[in-house]
């Protein structure tokens, strides 16, 4: 699957739900799903909710987790599934987060409304308040895939030409607060040391349908800003995996080959206090230099 066509338009939706089998997911919370969702939707906030640890027994409660809900959701491998959220830059990158998770079981046909709910919605599509029933099914055991980072490969990464991209909003960057839900329900506040920062909403940017992906060539031109090249080896992180998600189909998107996240992200390196982090506002190292240049004779 190329990830060109992961990002999916409301119109091209709803023709690819009339011509195949589709799961579409709506990862929004009960209370608005229930007020209004694209018709035959199923429900499953977990995307966005679950936290999970990069221990082995962390990723196997993950991995057992998500294989239950999604196969009761009806995925079986022969289906599309399709996430979203209502907008690109309100769900913290929740509907990217279901992509993400996917990607790392390895399922074959993932896909992600751009623009969300709201841009179903100014295309003038259907909207339903019944629930669905899904036809259950058994989610498929696949190869994994290599896209998710322990703490101990993060670790092993300090000091080194791997980019630790940080996509944290920007009172979490300078360590203003340590989490989106609330300044103080990490422990810590900070950033990996010698992290990278691109605040995860410059990947995205305004339409007439609410805000969708960048370009590819923007997304590249956003990482140019911060030093990141298509080349890099990227490792990602946010607090628990949703905004790094959102990031990370932006960067596959745009052409970056080597690019992982840290899924356990600040919400579990933050707890660990024998972890180095890096406080207080980042400072850039100067360029100016007490001793002035000299000055090339003309021969």
């Amino acid at each position: 699957m190329s990830i060109e066509a992961t990002l999916i338009a409301p119109d091209q939706l709803a023709t690819l739900q009339a011509a195949e089998p589709v799961v579409i997911i709506d990862t929004r919370d009960a209370d608005t799903f229930a007020a209004g969702h694209i018709p035959g939707a199923v429900n499953l906030r977990e995307v966005f909710t679950f936290l999970a640890t990069s221990t082995p027994e962390g990723l196997q409660a993950l991995k057992a987790t998500f294989a239950d809900a999604l196969g009761k959701a009806g995925l079986s491998g022969a289906e599309t599934a399709v996430f979203y959220e209502d907008a690109m830059n309100s769900g913290y990158g929740q509907s990217c987060r279901g992509y993400y998770l996917l990607t790392w079981l390895g399922y074959p046909k993932i896909k992600v409304l751009n623009g969300g709910f709201s841009a179903w919605k100014a295309a003038g599509l259907p909207v339903s308040t019944e629930a669905a029933t899904p036809t259950p099914a058994t989610f498929p055991e696949l190869p994994m895939s290599d896209v998710m980072l322990t703490q101990a490969d993060v670790q092993a990464a300090l000091g080194t030409d791997t980019v630790l991209l940080d996509v944290r909003d920007v009172d979490e960057w300078i360590g203003d607060s340590s989490s989106p839900y609330g300044k103080d329900f990490a422990p810590r506040k900070g950033r990996l040391p010698g992290a990278k920062w691109v605040e995860w909403y410059r990947f995205m940017k305004p339409s007439a349908q609410g805000p969708v992906f960048k370009t590819p060539d923007e997304v590249r031109a956003e990482c140019a800003t911060a030093g990141i090249a298509p080349d890099d080896t990227v490792y990602l992180y946010c607090f628990k995996g949703a905004r790094a998600s959102n990031t990370f189909l932006a960067l596959k998107q745009a052409g970056f080959t080597d690019v992982r996240m840290y899924f356990g992200s600040w919400n579990e390196w933050s707890r660990d206090e024998s972890l180095p982090i890096e406080t207080g506002l980042p400072v850039a190292a100067s360029t100016k230099s007490s001793k002035k240049p000299e000055l090339a004779l003309a021969a």
